[in-house]
């Protein structure tokens, strides 16, 4: 490469594009320190393209500007770019999307901005590790493999946390390298700007051979456990009889704090198993495993809870269980609606509601089901309202059909008609 694009830097356009060409890049060790992806809708391209083909007529040699060709060039980029921006995205962090349907002064500004602050901070990490300082190693394209070949003694746990509270916090979680720092040709990663900012104040105090807490041995830190990995460890038993260490300790070891913990959120410390009431619960152990582990439970314990078949429940139980909640809705909509169907009882009014209600709205039937009856129960609805409605409008004395409301005698002809009709096949 040319000495002064060595020195100066070289701005690369509409390069790499494919994978192929990632790789070529790669073989030659050139790393783009910021890659700005110029992020458009495909109508505004082909307008633009459209635009600058107007521009520009009667040009002495043929373009290569048609919709066809540019509906053909897009599509290959959406095709390559997705595999191109996820190896930058992963291996460097160096990917950034700019709003291309801004203004040009806009995207300009926002670009220099950004480059502007990477250079600054290249010679800030420069200056900073010449001086014998850490420095923050953000922005600087640095590798999974080279962070894991140059991790310092605290491997990915903050050594920041571990010095002032004593706690393991695990920085692997993430891969961004925003709090991670460089000191003595070593990477530590930080918990969070607070942390990192410490640590690139005075870097001795918590490396080796100042740092008054050193990183335990790797059997002896905790590690998250999926379902399958507590699966595979059968017939190994839960520590405590499963119960969740942290919730009893920091419920004061109260027989109010046995909560059972579940195999959802497991971690393994020095060979044993514990399960935990939630994801925070969890990380509070992972952080403190010395304060948690070694817990006694008490002679009294609470009462294994098991699943009950809802068919064993005595007849009230089973009620009380199956249907509680559809039967309190069904007569609280008895009660606020007050029914009386014509030729019947208020006793089986009210009974015939509630089950149409139960049947309408009964959850473990077909949408067909609960759609038909709830059919039903509103036709059962409109034969409860004519009485209101006669009572109403009838009179004592005659009256001659073109003086009665609208639709009175057809509501008169229904109401008689329902003396002998079975209210329960409406």
């Amino acid at each position: 490469m040319d000495h002064v694009c060595t020195t100066a830097g070289v701005v690369i356009d509409g390069y790499p594009v494919t994978r192929k060409q990632v790789n070529l890049l790669e073989s030659m060790r050139i790393i783009p320190v910021k890659i700005f992806e110029l992020q458009m809708d495909a109508k505004e391209v082909f307008r633009r393209a459209l635009q600058d083909k107007e521009r520009t007529p009667g040009l002495p040699y043929p373009a290569h500007d048609s919709a066809q060709i540019l509906a053909i060039r897009n599509s290959c980029y959406r095709q390559q770019i997705d595999a191109v921006k996820t190896y930058y995205e992963k291996e460097h962090q160096n990917w950034s999307v700019v709003d291309a349907s801004q203004s040009k002064w806009w995207i300009w500004n926002k670009i220099v901005k950004e480059v502007q602050i990477i250079i600054r901070q290249i010679q800030i990490y420069l200056e900073r590790i010449r001086e014998g300082k850490a420095a923050n190693i953000a922005d600087l394209c640095i590798t999974t493999q080279e962070l894991q070949s140059r991790l310092g003694e605290f491997g990915q746990y903050c050594p920041v946390s571990l010095a002032e509270k004593g706690e393991l916090v695990d920085c692997s979680v993430t891969s961004s390298l925003q709090f991670a720092a460089e000191f003595r040709g070593h990477y530590y990663k930080m918990a969070s700007q607070k942390e990192l900012d410490k640590f690139l104040n005075t870097p001795e105090v918590y490396v080796p051979p100042l740092a008054p807490n050193p990183l335990p041995p790797p059997n002896m830190l905790p590690k998250k456990l999926t379902m399958a990995d507590v699966k595979a460890l059968f017939p190994k038993s839960a520590e405590m009889q499963g119960y969740c260490p942290v919730t009893y300790l920091d419920g004061k070891q109260r027989y109010e704090a046995l909560v059972p913990g579940n195999t959802g959120y497991a971690v393994a410390y020095r060979d044993k198993l514990y399960i935990f009431e939630s994801e925070e619960k969890l990380e509070k152990f992972m952080r403190l495993p010395e304060k948690y582990w070694n817990l006694k439970l008490p002679h009294k314990l609470p009462p294994i809870k098991e699943p009950v078949l809802l068919t064993a429940l005595p007849l009230t139980g089973y009620l009380e269980q199956g249907v509680a909640t559809a039967l309190i809705k069904a007569l609280n909509e008895v009660g606020c609606f007050k029914p009386k169907f014509p030729f019947l009882s208020v006793k089986k009014t009210a009974l015939l509601f509630v089950a149409y209600h139960l049947k309408a709205y009964n959850p473990r039937s077909s949408e067909y089901i609960r759609k038909k009856y709830k059919t039903k129960l509103e036709q059962f609805i409109d034969y409860c309202k004519l009485l209101p409605y006669l009572g109403n409008k009838m009179t004592r004395k005659y009256k001659e059909p073109q003086h009665r409301p609208f639709g009175f005698d057809y509501k008169l002809e229904t109401f008689l008609a329902l003396k002998t009709a079975d209210p329960a096949c409406i």
